[in-house]
């Protein structure tokens, strides 16, 4: 089966232990994911390739409980949905990032907890191919 990811341009999937890839301003030294090519904190263009920390900790999350509305790129119906969590997840001192969890049970997450990037299937298209996602696990 081929696969590939959902946004190849977000991180360095499907080298051996994939990042995340951010943006790093050269004037004020904001950091932002995904990729910016201009500052959002002074507007410069002076920005530079971040490759971002693969583990963080948790710092706020949500479960998903229905399916979402397009664009959407999932292929499940309201039938077949499991609901899944996502978060923000602080990445050292880096920057915080919004992703999905794997972990969708809100009784085993809980504020601080160590999470490493993952990429998991997410839906397979119409030719075949499987979709990844990247996504936080617990360690």
């Amino acid at each position: 089966m081929t696969t590939k990811a959902l946004a190849p341009d977000v991180s360095t999937w499907p080298a051996d232990n994939p990042q995340l890839i951010g943006s790093h301003c050269d004037d004020c030294a904001a950091t932002t994911w995904p990729q910016q090519p201009r500052c959002p904190r002074c507007s410069g263009p002076n920005m530079s390739e971040l490759l971002l920390p693969r583990r963080g900790t948790l710092v706020a999350w949500t479960t998903q409980g229905f399916v979402p509305k397009q664009p959407y790129a999932g292929s499940e119906t309201a039938e077949t949905f499991t609901p899944f969590a996502f978060g923000l997840v602080q990445l050292g001192d880096v920057v915080r990032v919004e992703a999905r969890l794997t972990e969708n049970d809100p009784d085993k997450l809980r504020p601080g907890m160590e999470l490493e990037l993952r990429f998991v299937p997410f839906y397979t298209d119409q030719d075949g191919t499987e979709i990844v996602t990247w996504a936080f696990e617990p360690i």
